[in-house]
């Protein structure tokens, strides 16, 4: 609709002299959401984790999930966290005890040659059928069928003139396409971590957001937390003295990394457009060495440990210390990879001073790599395997790899800490700050693109500094590196031939 608005059509649909019958829930009875406060929801990419995120959206009363998209028709080999997750999750939306365990077929799925998992179907059909069985639990009979199904996001887009939102859990190079063609049409947009895949698409998905004043956030939960806004106020209020390193360290990742491009190609699998699945990334044969989930580990597809774990914990350091762009960013590895990351990493990102805040200096490890062990820790004990240390002149803050659980060390330390007073407002959740904004709300949401958009660009140039094999002087102002030419065909890659970029 494009000449009133759809709840302006809803409401005057009432008055019309025809009348349809339709379940109660949609005139918004006794419990439930009437028509006009609820957020149409259109789901683009809905395989593991997709289906996830979709199973928690429609247990908000004022979402309607009406579209779901994936180029995949649906398939096994997406892999569960746990045994039976796609199909008790199900079991739990809909309130029954069995008829979806299909959905987890639980077959054991190899994914590095230390680490399995169990086989789970996703795709767009399965996820159509969860949708309309929610639905339908309050018609007497028949089947709801109110969810239509995409391959393409452009036709869904361009024909669901009703939806309102879009949840993007799409493979990364997707991120930044299809988010930006749903803000220039108007759509509030949710999506996946790390927020883009480039670091040019970061600074433009910002642009977007500003320029259309839709409501956007990225998943990143730990921004909505209680321990974030604690270090927050723990650190603001000297705690600490002024904060000149912090350390970041993660155990992924727990899906393959330094791989070569195989050399022969398989059939593409029924009900998967490999060409769509692939879009703006350079073309290549299929082999089922890219998809599902181990993506992450292929430059043209994902961003390593570092682009699909530091969102999170980035998020949280920059916020703390008040971080904008690094100075500069240089990387060492292990052995490199044409066409894949290397198995473990260290990257150090040296940010300027803030004001009256000092220079600092991040540093982030992975594949098990850890940081110096801190001599306030006490005892014995060692850091854990993943984590996130703050470094003052006056103390340290030890936490969980995303902020959780912080504490001064050592702990006599802690015991002894009389915290501040609570300055910061509390957040009713990451997924609730959005669909609040999409209704309207005048809070921003916290983990809104123009403030992720800075946290991605300096995550991103990580890799940008990992696969140039040199030191990083950032030029944020023109998104270059200084003197080095041959870094812009990674902060800018160009898109394949027949797609349009959006950077």
């Amino acid at each position: 609709m494009t000449d009133i608005s759809r709840r302006q059509f809803l409401g005057a649909a009432g008055a019309a002299t025809g009348f349809t019958i339709v379940p109660r829930r949609v005139l918004g009875g006794r419990g439930q959401v009437a028509p006009s406060s609820k957020i149409n929801v259109a789901f683009i990419g809905v395989g593991a984790q997709g289906l996830r995120v979709m199973l928690n959206f429609l247990r908000q009363p004022d979402v309607q999930g009406v579209a779901v998209c994936d180029p995949n028709k649906g398939s096994a080999g997406y892999p569960q966290w746990s045994d039976r997750e796609f199909s008790t999750g199900v079991h739990t939306l809909l309130g029954v005890e069995s008829g979806w365990e299909w959905l987890s077929p639980n077959d054991r799925i190899q994914l590095t040659h230390t680490t399995t998992a169990t086989s789970g179907i996703a795709g767009r059909e399965p996820c159509q059928k969860i949708v309309n069985a929610y639905y339908a639990r309050g018609q007497r009979a028949g089947e709801y069928r109110g969810c239509r199904a995409y391959a393409d996001y452009r036709e869904l887009l361009e024909k669901e003139r009703d939806v309102d939102a879009v949840v993007v859990c799409t493979v990364d190079h997707w991120h930044a396409p299809i988010a930006i063609a749903a803000m220039k049409k108007g759509r509030h947009v949710f999506c996946q971590k790390p927020m883009t895949h480039t670091v040019a698409e970061a600074r433009r998905m910002a642009e977007v957001a500003r320029e259309s004043g839709v409501a956007t956030t990225v998943a990143i939960g730990n921004q909505a937390s209680e321990a974030t806004r604690l270090i927050c106020e723990w650190v603001w209020a000297g705690a600490i003295g002024p904060v000149r390193q912090v350390a970041n360290w993660s155990s992924r990742p727990f899906w393959p990394h330094g791989l070569d491009r195989p050399s022969q190609s398989e059939p593409v699998p029924e009900g998967l457009d490999w060409n769509l699945w692939l879009g703006p990334a350079p073309e290549r044969p299929f082999h089922h060495v890219y998809l599902p989930f181990v993506w992450r580990g292929w430059f043209d597809f994902g961003g390593g440990s570092l682009g699909d774990m530091g969102g999170y914990s980035f998020d949280t350091i920059f916020r703390v210390l008040k971080l904008e762009a690094p100075a500069s960013v240089e990387a060492s590895s292990t052995e490199r990879f044409p066409e894949t990351f290397p198995h473990a990493s260290i990257v150090h990102y040296d940010f300027p001073a803030r004001g009256d805040l000092p220079p600092v200096r991040l540093s982030w490890y992975d594949g098990r790599l850890k940081p110096p062990r801190p001599a306030e820790l006490d005892g014995g004990a060692d850091l854990a395997d993943e984590g996130l240390l703050f470094v003052g002149d006056k103390g340290s803050i030890l936490c969980g790899f995303n902020g959780q659980n912080p504490k001064l060390i050592p702990q006599a330390k802690m015991d002894a800490f009389v915290p501040p007073p609570r300055t910061l407002p509390r957040s009713p959740g990451n997924d609730r700050e959005w669909l609040d904004a999409c209704l309207g709300g005048k809070t921003k949401p916290g983990a809104n693109f123009e403030f992720e958009g800075r946290v991605t660009e300096a995550l991103l140039l990580g890799n940008v500094a990992l696969r140039t094999g040199r030191r990083i002087l950032w030029d944020p102002a023109n998104l270059k590196a200084i003197d080095l030419p041959a870094a812009d065909a990674y902060i800018q890659p160009p898109y394949r031939s027949g797609w349009t970029s959006s950077a």
